[in-house]
C-alpha cells in the first residue's frame, strides 16, 4: 500500500499519507451517505463512479471520530509489503538493508521509517458477490467470513465494513470495531441479479477507504469474495484497480468458481490481487475458503512498512512505478504494490 501525499494524524494512529490519496481526495466527489446510482456510460476514475445503499451504522468508526489535520510534506511515499521464502512462508525478521526500493527505475532520496510490525491497525472491506452466481454455497461463504472478522479485528484499534452487491453495492455494516455488528451486516447479505464486482471496488475504495483519516501506520485491506465474472459494471477492471492504489488498499481475492478448473473470471481476480500486491485464492472446495481466510488473517500481521522521499518527484499526476526487492532474491519474494498516481498541482 503505497501512494503520497498530506499526512493527517487522527484518532487511529496511521503511517503517513500519501500523494497519491490526496490526489484521489482531491478529484473525487463527495457523496452522501446514500449516493446515487452510476450513470449508464463509465466514469472518470476520479471524477465519478458506482454508489450504493447503506445501512445505518450500528457503531462509530473512522468516519465519526474527531480529527485534528496536520500539513505536513507531500513527499513521501509509504508502502507495506509481504515477504515469503521459495515455499510461499512468511519471513518477518529482516531488516531495512535487507532490501532495496527503486521508485519511477530510481532509487529514493531518502529512506525516512522502516517498520517490521505485526500488530498495525487494520481497515477492512469485506466485499461479498451476492449475485445468483454465488449462490451454491453463499451460506458456507457467510459463515467463514464471519469467523474471519471475528478473530481479525479487534476491539478499538482496528475497523471493517461489509459491502454486498449485484447490479449495485450494499454497505450492510459502516465501519465499526464491532464484531457481532459487522456480523449482522454479513447475515444480511441476500444473493440476487447480476454481477458489478468493478464498481462494487471501486466504491469500497472511494467512498469509504479513501475517506478515512490519513496518518501514521494502518493496513488497508479489501476482501473480495467473488466468482470474478463481471456483467454490469459502469466502470473498467483498470479503473477499479486505479481506485484501489489511491486508498492504498491491498485487495485478497477469493474466487467462487466450484468448476475446479480456472476460468476467465479467475484470472480477472489474480490481475486484481497482484496489481494491488495482494493474493488470489481458488477454493475449489468448500472446506479450503475457511483456510484462504485464516492465511490472509495470519498474512496481515505479518507485514513490513516503509516510507521514504523519492527522487526527482514531480506532482503532475502520473502513474510512478515502485519496486521492492530483496537482496537475497533467490530465496526471498517480495510482494507490494506495483505502484501509485502523484498528485497534480
Amino acid at each position: 500500500m503505497n501512494t503520497l501525499g498530506t499526512k493527517l494524524i487522527p484518532v487511529v494512529i496511521l503511517l503517513g499519507a500519501s500523494l497519491s490519496a490526496v490526489s484521489a481526495a482531491q478529484s473525487a466527489p463527495e457523496t452522501s451517505a446514500q449516493p446515487a446510482a452510476p450513470a449508464a456510460t463509465s466514469p472518470q476514475p476520479a471524477q465519478t463512479g458506482p454508489g450504493a445503499v447503506q445501512k445505518p451504522a450500528d457503531s462509530s468508526g473512522p468516519d465519526d471520530q474527531a480529527v485534528t489535520v496536520i500539513h505536513t510534506r507531500t513527499d513521501e511515499v509509504n508502502v507495506v509489503f509481504t515477504v515469503t521464502d521459495k515455499k510461499g512462508r512468511r519471513i518477518t525478521d529482516l531488516k531495512q538493508n535487507d532490501f532495496r526500493v527503486v521508485d519511477d527505475n530510481k532509487p529514493p532520496d531518502q529512506i525516512r521509517r522502516f517498520i517490521a510490525e505485526n500488530n498495525l491497525p487494520l481497515e477492512v472491506g469485506l466485499l461479498v458477490d451476492a449475485s445468483n452466481s454465488v449462490r451454491d454455497r453463499f451460506k458456507f461463504e457467510q459463515e467463514s467470513a464471519i469467523e474471519f472478522l471475528n478473530q481479525t479485528i479487534h476491539l478499538s484499534r482496528d475497523h471493517a465494513f461489509v459491502v454486498g452487491f449485484d447490479v449495485t453495492p450494499e454497505v450492510t455494516q459502516d465501519f465499526t470495531d464491532n464484531t457481532e455488528a459487522l456480523a449482522r451486516g454479513v447475515h444480511d447479505l441476500r444473493p440476487g441479479g447480476g454481477t458489478a464486482m468493478f464498481d462494487a471496488l471501486y466504491f469500497a475504495c472511494r467512498d469509504k477507504l479513501l475517506k478515512t483519516p490519513r496518518g501514521e501506520a494502518v493496513r488497508r485491506a479489501i476482501i473480495l469474495l467473488s466468482d470474478g465474472d463481471d456483467n454490469s459494471s459502469h466502470v473498467t477492471r483498470e479503473e477499479a484497480i486505479e481506485m484501489a492504489q489511491r486508498a492504498e488498499a491491498v485487495v485478497y481475492t477469493i474466487s467462487t468458481n466450484v468448476s475446479g478448473t480456472k476460468g476467465s473470471g479467475d484470472k480477472v481476480l489474480e490481475r486484481i490481487a497482484d496489481a494491488t500486491g495482494g493474493r488470489a485464492f481458488f477454493p475449489f472446495q468448500l472446506r479450503d475458503v475457511a483456510n484462504a481466510f485464516a492465511e490472509i488473517q495470519e498474512e496481515l500481521r505479518s507485514q513490513y512498512a516503509i516510507a521514504y522521499k523519492p527522487a526527482d518527484f514531480k506532482a503532475d499526476g502520473h502513474y510512478r512505478t515502485i519496486e521492492i526487492v530483496a537482496n537475497d532474491r533467490k530465496n526471498f519474494r517480495v510482494r507490494s504494490r506495483r505502484g501509485y498516481y502523484a498528485p497534480a498541482q
